[in-house]
């Protein structure tokens, strides 16, 4: 699946060890890489100046050949629908540990199906881990929504030498809870107003 092809380049970035990876996404409708898996695969070799065989569309085996993370500016475009959120999980532990600052243009959807969504990387994911001692900026330029995607986030994050180790055993008390409602294409701004009518219990 996409999230051991993640995973496992992610690793294999940090690790400096080379990978191949067989049977990608074998059980899919679609088998094989899909253009969200594929920018993310790019962006991984671009960061640390790589070597990518079987980097295509459809392809069931890849072979990464990983070398050193620089860090820079790099841009992963899908040119779908396909998750930002998810390139930035493969690609955040590998400039972490990059030689410079790291700045990357990501484009596809921000609020995708079966993915995180922008607004939970920004708002739970990111104070989160920044406790682990690091931080990051993500500016959202522009949302981007199934079909055409078309959104894009730019993700700013310094290298550190180490991550501290944190205590979370305590939930904490409820301060807030509200949500939010967006459209999008051809959908009416009352739409989002009915949705917000509603009450949380």
């Amino acid at each position: 699946g996409g999230q051991i092809l993640r995973v496992s380049t992610a690793l294999s970035c940090l690790l400096g060890l080379p990978l191949r990876v067989r049977r990608i996404r074998a059980g899919r409708s679609q088998p094989g890489l899909r253009p969200q898996h594929l920018s993310g695969l790019e962006i991984i070799r671009d960061l640390c100046e790589g070597k990518l065989e079987g980097g295509e569309i459809g392809s069931t085996e890849i072979i990464f050949t990983p070398g050193k993370i620089k860090g820079g500016t790099h841009t992963a475009d899908t040119k779908t629908a396909g998750s930002v959120c998810l390139l930035m999980q493969v690609a955040m532990p590998c400039v972490l540990f990059a030689a410079s600052p790291s700045e990357l243009h990501l484009k596809g959807g921000t609020n995708a199906e079966m993915a995180p969504q922008i607004d939970y990387t920004v708002m739970v994911f990111k104070p989160i881990v920044e406790k682990f001692n690091f931080t990051f900026n993500c500016d959202i330029k522009k949302r981007g929504y199934y079909p055409q995607g078309g959104g894009e986030v730019v993700v700013q994050m310094s290298p550190v030498k180490e991550l501290s180790p944190i205590n979370l055993t305590e939930r904490g008390t409820v301060t807030k809870i509200y949500g939010r409602a967006f459209v999008a294409g051809a959908l009416p701004i009352k739409v989002s107003a009915d949705n917000n009518s509603g009450s949380i219990q």
